[in-house]
């Protein structure tokens, strides 16, 4: 189940790397959000199996307890993941609105024009 699990981390970080490298922002975006679930994913299997974890009081039937230190992590992730998820969004909205594109070359497509003479 490791080796299944870190290689389903390495393809989304890898799909991640790859849209965060495109001209487009839209699909930046989606390689933001495909980076910070890898990176989510990535905390999650490095907390481990709860098998050996030991019960913090004996009591009788007792089973394996979960480290909580993980778990506060990554929901402390998903939050600030969130949290920028939505300012890019907003900042996506803007600069389509500003230049009626999202995609990165032809932003700056009327600029160059001027310049050159």
């Amino acid at each position: 189940m490791a080796l299944e699990t870190a290689v389903l981390i390495g393809v989304v970080f890898a799909g991640a790397t790859y849209l965060l490298l495109q001209r487009s922002f839209v699909r930046v975006l989606f390689g933001f959000v495909l980076l910070s679930n890898a990176a989510n994913l990535l905390l999650l299997s490095m907390s481990g199996r709860p098998d050996a974890k030991v019960a913090p009081m004996v009591v009788e039937g007792a089973g394996p307890l979960a480290d909580p230190l993980p778990q506060a992590l990554i929901l402390t992730a998903i939050v600030i993941g969130f949290g920028v998820t939505a300012y890019l969004v907003l900042l996506l909205y803007r600069i389509f609105l500003d230049h009626q594109t999202t995609h990165a070359g032809e932003l700056y497509r009327d600029q160059d024009k001027d310049a050159s003479p």
